[in-house]
């Protein structure tokens, strides 16, 4: 059968099952245009006759459509920016249940990949799976003598897990996204608000998300880029990956023992201290987000356990966030703002970002933000869920008109779980104690003399290829025709800086540019650093001159 007729067949499936589930009804609610309107009463009007709310036929609806829809579905429920409460906590109860793969056809899957391999590296592999999702499921494994590596016990371990593709996913993810993406592109065309919410980003970043969970590789780069972050620390513990039998289509890592977190009277029985896992919980998310800008954007219950040496132990890395420095200011200064009951803050944080338009009332939008945040005061601080104050927040700032920001809302959705992790360990824990002294913290180090030594031995070779350039643009500048000097002059007062500058301030250029060089050499021998803020300043004062040339070109 043609690829173009399995995608009618598909897209025949789905309007039944809309028609079942009476999922027109949305489209009153989503204000489209009339054309659409009438294209989608013309396609899916009647059939349905259930009566139940809205968020469950939903639910129902994406369960019968099957695993990737399921999936889309779950990644939806995370985001409050886009959904009302009551479908997002329905689409939360979505259950990502599969049969697996036989068992004789999950082994002969392994034996395929590996071909002669296979008996060299394995001494077993077991046929009944320890798990089994839509996209891959988990077998464990023994590699033969000589194959191991030092694992969580610090010893060779030679007991891992094989996590495996299904067979004949690439196909139906494939099909699957096809159609989402043709109903995006329309409502994103024909809904007022198609702009604001960008439906066809939201399925690209789903897109995204599940063609990476397609490459097995990533989430083996993944888990290994984690366990560097963490290699140091004694609060989480990361498996190892085998690098050397680990394919696109085939993962093998370290099996990990540990309890899992949800058996919080185990953890009791076995002694830990449940008030410190907690407290390492948090750290170990504000560690993930502020420090090394990479953090595991999926860590509900399933996916994490305790040590017998009281570590957190993690899993599943086919889900990581990643936030640059404008997302991580952001929201220091909204956690910052809501802990201080600083709302103006929070909303000229969102205006600096260009996140609400430039015409917003900001006193209105501080109102508004007031009335959200405000309540929770009159709360024990041990009560308070930061978790639930950003998905009002969110809640509150879609009617302003404020873009999609997907990775903010993946490092919501893992501050929401990692604080339901906490309180379910220790439920009067305080993120107000561990949160505030970390952002202040954080904020202080981002202004201080040695971040700006930092970043400029971070940007020195930008600094270095741009200082090799100036001889030659000072000649070229120097030989220019007259007339063409003249025609720059010339030039109108509204034309751009760049345009404007004269040879004069090209030389000048230059020189700042030559005190930066020195900077950055001075920096490099720890010169500046034992040196005080205030003698500092008239090279500050040059590097500012410098980066406004460099930016002007």
């Amino acid at each position: 059968m043609s690829r173009a007729s399995t995608s009618l067949s598909r897209l025949w499936q789905i309007r039944r099952v809309i028609r079942q589930y009476r999922l027109l009804d949305l489209v009153d609610e989503l204000k489209l245009s009339t054309g659409a309107r009438l294209c989608a009463r013309l396609l899916f009007a009647g059939v349905g006759h259930r009566e139940d709310a809205r968020g469950i036929r939903i639910r129902l609806a994406l369960e019968e459509l099957g695993p990737v829809f399921i999936k889309f579905g779950q990644a939806l429920s995370t985001r409050p920016d886009l959904l009302p409460e009551d479908i997002a906590l329905e689409l939360a109860k979505l259950q990502d249940q599969v049969p697996p793969i036989e068992a004789q056809q999950a082994i002969q899957i392994i034996r395929r990949d590996y071909g002669d391999r296979f008996d060299d590296i394995f001494d077993s592999v077991d046929e009944q799976p320890l798990a089994s999702a839509s996209v891959a499921q988990v077998h464990a494994a023994t590699l033969k003598n000589g194959n191991a590596i030092e694992g969580q016990n610090g010893l060779k371990n030679h007991e891992v897990i094989v996590k495996v593709l299904r067979p004949g996913i690439s196909d139906i993810i494939e099909k699957d996204l096809a159609v989402m993406t043709l109903f995006a592109g329309l409502l994103q065309k024909h809904w007022r608000r198609g702009e604001q919410f960008k439906p066809l980003e939201v399925v690209q970043d789903y897109t995204n998300t599940i063609h990476g969970e397609l490459d097995l590789r990533r989430e083996a780069a993944n888990c290994s880029q984690m366990g560097a972050n963490f290699e140091h620390t004694d609060t989480i513990y990361v498996p190892r990956v085998y690098w050397d039998y680990t394919q696109r289509d085939v993962l093998v890592m370290e099996r990990i023992y540990g309890t899992s977190v949800r058996d919080v009277g185990k953890l009791e029985e076995l002694g830990y201290d449940l008030k410190q896992l907690a407290a390492d919980g948090v750290e170990t998310f504000f560690k993930q987000a502020f420090e090394d800008n990479f953090f595991h954007a999926d860590m509900h219950p399933g996916n994490i356990f305790v040590s017998d040496t009281g570590k957190w132990i993690a899993i599943d890395f086919g889900i990581m966030g990643v936030l640059d420095d404008s997302d991580k200011q952001y929201l220091a200064a909204m956690l910052l703002g809501f802990f201080n009951r600083d709302y103006r803050s929070i909303a000229e944080a969102h205006l600096r970002a260009e996140w609400i338009p430039a015409d917003t009332d900001l006193a209105e939008f501080e109102t508004a933000i007031r009335m959200v945040c405000e309540p929770n005061f009159a709360k024990p601080i041990s009560e308070i869920s930061f978790g639930v104050v950003l998905f009002q927040l969110f809640q509150t700032i879609r009617q302003f008109e404020m873009p999609v920001q997907p990775q903010l809302v993946l490092l919501y959705k893992t501050l929401l779980n990692i604080e339901g992790l906490g309180r379910q360990l220790y439920p009067q824990l305080n993120l107000w104690d561990t949160a505030k002294p970390f952002l202040e913290n954080w904020m202080k180090q981002q202004l201080s003399p040695q971040a700006l030594l930092e970043d400029l031995k971070r940007d020195w070779p930008r600094w270095r290829a741009a200082f090799s350039e100036m001889p030659d643009l000072l000649q070229r500048l120097a030989d220019k025709p007259k007339s063409a000097e003249a025609k720059l002059v010339q030039r109108p007062e509204s034309s751009s800086f760049k345009s404007q500058l004269t040879v004069f301030h090209q030389v000048f250029g230059f020189g700042a540019a030559l005190l930066c060089v020195l900077i950055a050499v001075a920096a490099q021998n720890d010169f500046i650093v034992q040196t005080r803020f205030t003698d500092l300043t008239p090279w500050l004062a040059a590097a500012g001159v410098c980066w406004a040339y460099l930016h002007s070109r």
